[in-house]
């Protein structure tokens, strides 16, 4: 069985090429691969599912013919930058693939940081991933809504109010955000409706204050070990609400009752 790898160097890689500058794109000769171009730095090769994942999640802005970072992108490779300039470790941000039905898929991931990319790298006892890409993705896209929208974590913070009203807000409120800040905080609200309030608080302790599930398990007075199937309950919840179509070509089985022989009659 093909166990789930990190992609050695990929997003890093591709960061400090555009962390100078956009670049030209086109397609290379070998199938699913992409050619980005710079006279100043020369050309780079990288997979197309790479730049797809990137774009999808805001860290790249690719047009027909070019690609450069986005604001959230620069950040990272800033990060990554300084990281490396002090000697600190940056191996752990990086592209994760992880097994799925359709077959493996990548996701990216801060290995150190997000107790999200730890379980998607697990597999339970059937050997089978633990999370689902989707399940990963739908987490980290809270956490990132989270993150745009400055929501600013407070003890005893009533996550039934209003996110996007402002209300948890320092200062002076919605006047003082973005559009885009306030989308994301609407967007939040949203997803913590969809979840409700049952499984609402573990996303919340885990995808956006990033802390461990013995941590949850402490704080909350939960069983040992409690804390993984219920952020998986919840992620599945939050799956739903992000990536409806997913099950929206899924035909349902009629339902009926009587023996597998049985045959409706016709008057």
């Amino acid at each position: 069985m093909r166990k789930e790898t990190v992609l050695p160097d990929t997003g890093r890689r591709l960061l400090r090429f555009l962390s100078v500058g956009p670049a030209s794109l086109r397609p290379a000769a070998a199938p699913g691969r992409l050619l980005l171009e710079a006279q100043e730095r020369g050309t780079i090769a990288v997979e197309e599912r790479t730049m797809e994942l990137l774009a999808r999640q805001g860290v790249v802005v690719r047009a027909s013919h070019s690609v450069a970072l986005s604001a959230a992108g620069v950040a990272l490779a800033r990060r990554l930058a300084s990281a490396h300039a002090t000697g600190e470790a940056i191996r752990d941000i990086d592209l994760v693939t992880v097994p799925g039905e359709a077959g493996p898929s990548a996701a990216l991931a801060n290995l150190a940081e997000s107790p999200l990319a730890q379980l998607v790298r697990r597999k339970g006892r059937d050997g089978k991933p633990f999370l689902a890409v989707r399940e990963y993705e739908a987490g980290e896209r809270l956490r990132a809504d989270y993150t745009r929208g400055q929501i600013m974590p407070r003890l005893g913070a009533n996550w039934m109010a209003s996110v996007a009203s402002g209300r948890r807000a320092d200062g002076g409120g919605m006047a003082e955000l973005t559009d885009a800040a306030l989308g994301a905080r609407r967007r939040v609200d949203k997803a913590i409706e969809a979840v409700g309030p049952e499984l609402s608080g573990v996303l919340i302790d885990v995808c956006c204050f990033l802390k461990g599930l013995e941590r949850v398990e402490t704080e909350r007075g939960w069983p040992v070990r409690s804390a993984k199937i219920v952020l998986k309950t919840a992620l599945g919840v939050l799956a739903r609400h992000y990536f409806p179509q997913a099950d929206a070509g899924k035909r349902k089985r009629p339902l009926h009752w009587g023996a597998d022989d049985y045959r409706p009659s016709i008057s």
